[in-house]
């Protein structure tokens, strides 16, 4: 008898329409919105663990977590100057061309630096270089999800 009850209940569920979630055409999906996040948070996560465990000497942590911060800033900068350049935003050419020299000055700082580290393996060598280029694509991607909702709020 249980089990019946049970079949009948599981039935009038399936048969429930689901609530239609409204979204406003431009807006990210909740999903990618969390998937930058997440990439972002384990980016950053996973380098800063790294430099905490890595057998280096105090200065060196701190030159690679100034240069984290730098190509992580340098990116969203970037990021902004084009996105507002598309969208018809005044940006001046030299806003504009110190962003792009940012950007490559700390991927060059992170390869120099990587190149030039004796004291790390070189399979911890990739591991930095991977945890530092999905930080910046994640902070690109986070920067245009933020954009692109606030610009999909103000259509409503």
């Amino acid at each position: 008898m249980s089990e019946q009850n049970d079949v009948l209940l599981e039935k009038d569920e399936l048969e429930k329409p689901k609530p239609e979630i409204k979204r406003v055409e431009g807006d990210p999906t909740p999903a990618f919105k969390g998937a930058s996040w997440a990439a972002l948070l384990i980016g950053v996560v996973a380098y800063l663990i790294g430099l905490y465990n890595a057998a280096m000497q105090l200065n060196e942590k701190g030159y690679y977590f100034a240069v984290l911060v730098f190509g992580l800033y340098a990116a969203i900068s970037l990021q902004k100057t084009v996105r507002d350049k598309e969208e018809g935003v005044p940006v001046t050419n030299i806003y504009y061309g110190v962003s792009w020299v940012a950007l490559i000055v700390a991927i060059v700082l992170m390869a120099v630096g990587l190149y030039n580290a004796g004291s790390i393996t070189l399979s911890e060598k990739g591991f930095y270089g991977m945890a530092f280029v999905l930080s910046l694509f994640a902070a690109i991607t986070v920067q245009k999800n933020i954009r692109d909702s606030q610009k999909a709020r103000k259509k409503e």
